[in-house]
């Protein structure tokens, strides 16, 4: 990871001058372009690399810091019925369902540099003659994985969204106001760039967790037609599209369930892990989990003291979350994931604080630190995608079948339900809450599954009901201010 680090560190410097610090304003300058870079093949893959920062969100790119796109509990988890206050409160405004242009709302500016500059590598990349053709198809494949992931974060965040597909080539162009692209459409360049990716990667195993592969984007590719067949009512044939594109994650050679719960995040790059973006200690700042680590002096008399994941230090812990209660009722008794996702705090004979164990992070010798991998596609989703995908064309047998993979790892066993496709579907959103719990999915999943007709997610997430604030995101009042082309999210 020596390697990796280097390479992090140049692109952060390279990626300063080649972001895109007014994508989609009014301005008319840009700094997406450095015509003297591209130079020859050996500057393209740090450029991909430093790409990915945005995913994890650990560095600064020039006067700003990255948002991560992966790294941001916001988004997919805490609208969900998954945390509840803990020592003190870290939520915002997408916690309680109060959104407004002016509140909670939604910022895309770093999202948008990134798909700047995948569009600028892509855009160079074809002159360029490499010695090993290999190396290029892999490059260019990465570069369309990144910018599909990315475009598919923003429609489960926003649904419609602006979409950019031309590099800003010089830094005296004006940089487009583009109007948002319905839902639909921008799903139709994701799967398109997809298909591309999966065309172009030079081998169908997996190089490395950190980068996509193959596998990944394959697996993102079911992912996003799951989303389009709920969510975009494309039906039937979404669903048989996601089936064969796990059915191809699932020939991937080396991919196994961990048989140990505890490893799928603790172990790094292990068996179970298609795809996770990086962190460690003194390389990157501490991922989402350092909000749901208690600090010692919060949880001071506490009798099972040694069994709680403290860290000595506020910064390093925050104390801010707990799994809900509606989340712990998931789990029946004996499930072997119990331990590995949350411990009850003891003073005494008193039952405290539930801590979240999921992400336990590292300790060292001074303190304990927040920087396991975030895990962005792993085996054990991808079976309960597969239970999703045939419970959508009411294959239930093979659903179960699925279903049962993670169960099985679990310890609680066959699935012994109804058998009809609203029991069966309502028990892989149960299995997604148990299995997937604290992986930041769980706000997506209840959107996908109350436009697939399982759930009111208005009346299921205890902070919704009585409201009526809409699934999706509102825009931030300075994104309208600055692109007179774009329109406010319907219900705001």
């Amino acid at each position: 990871m020596n390697k990796l680090l280097l390479i992090i560190i140049g692109c952060s410097l390279l990626l300063m001058t080649t972001s895109c610090d007014k994508l989609l304003e009014t301005k008319t300058e840009s700094s997406i372009t450095d015509d003297d870079y591209f130079q020859n093949e050996n500057d393209f893959d740090p450029y991909v690399v430093g790409i990915y920062m945005y995913l994890r969100g650990s560095a600064k790119i020039g006067p700003q810091n990255i948002t991560g796109i992966a790294n941001n509990i916001t988004y997919g988890t805490e609208r969900s019925e998954e945390l509840v206050s803990a020592l003190n409160s870290r939520f915002t405004q997408a916690w309680t369902h109060n959104l407004s242009p002016t509140s909670g709302a939604f910022d895309y500016t770093s999202w948008y540099k990134a798909i700047g500059n995948c569009n600028l590598l892509l855009a160079k990349i074809d002159n360029f003659t490499f010695a090993n053709e290999s190396n290029k198809k892999r490059v260019k494949a990465e570069t369309y994985s990144l910018r599909a992931y990315i475009y598919f974060s923003l429609i489960r965040i926003i649904g419609d969204a602006p979409l950019m597909l031309a590099a800003i080539n010089n830094g005296n162009d004006t940089i487009p106001q583009l109007p948002r692209s319905t839902a639909t459409d921008v799903m139709k360049q994701i799967i398109a760039d997809l298909d591309q990716a999966i065309a172009l990667f030079p081998e169908k195993t997996i190089p490395g967790k950190y980068r996509f592969s193959y596998a990944s984007a394959q697996a993102l590719k079911a992912d996003a037609k799951l989303w389009s067949a709920k969510v975009l009512g494309g039906g039937s044939n979404d669903f048989n599209d996601a089936i064969t594109a796990l059915a191809e994650v699932e020939k991937t050679t080396g991919l196994a369930l961990r048989t140990d719960f505890k490893e799928v995040t603790t172990v790094r790059a292990n068996s179970e892990i298609i795809l996770a973006a990086y962190f460690n200690r003194d390389e990157s700042s501490s991922n989402y989990g350092v909000n749901a680590l208690p600090y010692l002096t919060g949880i001071t008399g506490a009798t099972n003291l040694d069994s709680l994941p403290y860290c000595i230090t506020t910064s390093n812990g925050q104390g801010a979350y707990q799994i809900s209660a509606r989340s712990k009722a998931l789990f029946p008794n004996g499930d072997k994931r119990i331990p590995f996702t949350w411990v009850t705090e003891r003073q005494g004979n008193t039952l405290k604080i539930s801590w979240i164990t999921k992400l336990p992070g590292n300790k060292y010798t001074d303190d304990r630190v927040s920087d396991n991998d975030i895990i962005l596609y792993r085996l054990g989703e991808i079976y309960l995608m597969e239970a999703e995908a045939y419970a959508g064309i009411s294959n239930t047998t093979k659903a179960i079948e699925y279903l049962n993979k993670t169960r099985n790892r679990a310890g609680i066993g066959d699935y012994t339900g109804g058998t009809d496709k609203t029991s069966v579907e309502k028990e892989i959103l149960d299995e997604r809450g148990r299995e997937l719990f604290f992986e930041n999915k769980r706000w997506f999943d209840l959107v996908r599954f109350h436009k697939g007709g399982t759930i009111n997610v208005y009346t299921y997430v205890p902070n919704l009901v009585g409201k009526t604030t809409p699934l999706f995101w509102p825009l931030a009042a300075n994104v309208l201010a600055n692109n007179g082309q774009l329109k406010q999210t319907d219900g705001y």
